[in-house]
């Protein structure tokens, strides 16, 4: 009598909801918890389940294979039938105003008389909506890496537009100052100045071929040492100047700009190379573009 007492004050002390079916599928005990909750939950009585055939129930259950009756009565059979040592699966059981969680285990009663399965339903709703924040966490974290690579595409693409924008303006910028600009200054130059004139020209023909020629600030910034005449001398001859041309502008004869294209095939290691001047100083141009 004091191992049924105990029996009994162990089952009902259980949180979870312990139901122990026979071999048919049959329920032959059920403890408090499982009581308490048919009664809550405005089950049908006798609210102790027995006699119930917890098997028939998951069988006949409407949509089983859907709300998870149908692989439970399989784990069922399963332990039953001694294929496996044990089932467990996880389920909702959700009311109207409350959503629910529990992790259902079956196991064998360890009796070599009776065939015998122990249920347990224990409620996990705690642990699940933990699970359900992290994953709408993760879902959320996932939305907004994924807007900022958009943002991070759409600033790349902004950037680069800026870059070709750029680009445009400054050849658009170099073109117009050289073809409609510089020649007037030169001419101007080649006429009568006085001194002052000549000086404030010399200014302006300077200053408009540093902020127009990408192709001086390449140079320049090879770090080639050129002097401000071979610097002249490479824009005019990139420019396709003949050195008849270059010597009328710069005021040199022919043989001194021969003498300053030498000096610029020295300074770019053409030397010995049999590649065109002009070709190469051109290829600068172009690398500045890229760049």
């Amino acid at each position: 009598m004091l191992d049924e007492n105990l029996y009994k004050t162990a089952l009902n002390s259980m949180s979870a909801h312990v139901a122990i079916l026979d071999e048919t599928g049959l329920i032959v005990e059920t403890n408090r918890a499982w009581q308490d909750f048919a009664r809550e939950n405005g089950m049908t009585p006798p609210f102790d389940s027995i006699g119930s055939n917890y098997l028939a129930i998951c069988d006949s259950a409407i949509n089983a294979h859907e709300n998870g009756t149908g692989p439970v009565a399989e784990g069922i059979r399963e332990v039953m039938s001694g294929k496996i040592p044990e089932f467990f699966t996880q389920y909702p059981c959700h009311s109207p105003n409350q959503k629910r969680w529990y992790a259902l285990r079956v196991v064998p009663v360890r009796d070599a008389i009776m065939k015998r399965v122990i249920i347990t339903h224990e409620e996990i709703t705690p642990i699940m909506e933990v699970q359900e924040a992290l994953k709408s966490k993760e879902a959320e974290l996932l939305r907004q890496r994924e807007r900022l690579e958009e943002t991070n595409i759409a600033l790349r693409v902004l950037l680069q537009q800026r870059d070709e924008d750029r680009s445009r303006i400054e050849e658009t910028i170099f073109q117009n100052v050289n073809r409609l600009v510089q020649p007037y200054v030169e001419k101007l130059m080649q006429g009568r100045l006085t001194e002052k004139q000549r000086t404030l020209a010399e200014i302006i023909d300077t200053n408009l071929r540093d902020i127009v020629s990408p192709f001086i600030r390449r140079l320049s910034s090879l770090g080639l040492l050129l002097t401000p005449q071979e610097l002249e001398v490479a824009d005019m001859l990139r420019n396709g100047r003949t050195s008849k041309e270059m010597a009328e502008v710069l005021g040199l004869s022919v043989s001194g700009v021969d003498f300053h294209r030498k000096r610029l095939r020295k300074k770019l290691g053409l030397t010995n190379s049999a590649k065109n001047l002009r070709s190469h100083l051109l290829s600068l141009t172009d690398l500045n573009k890229k760049g």
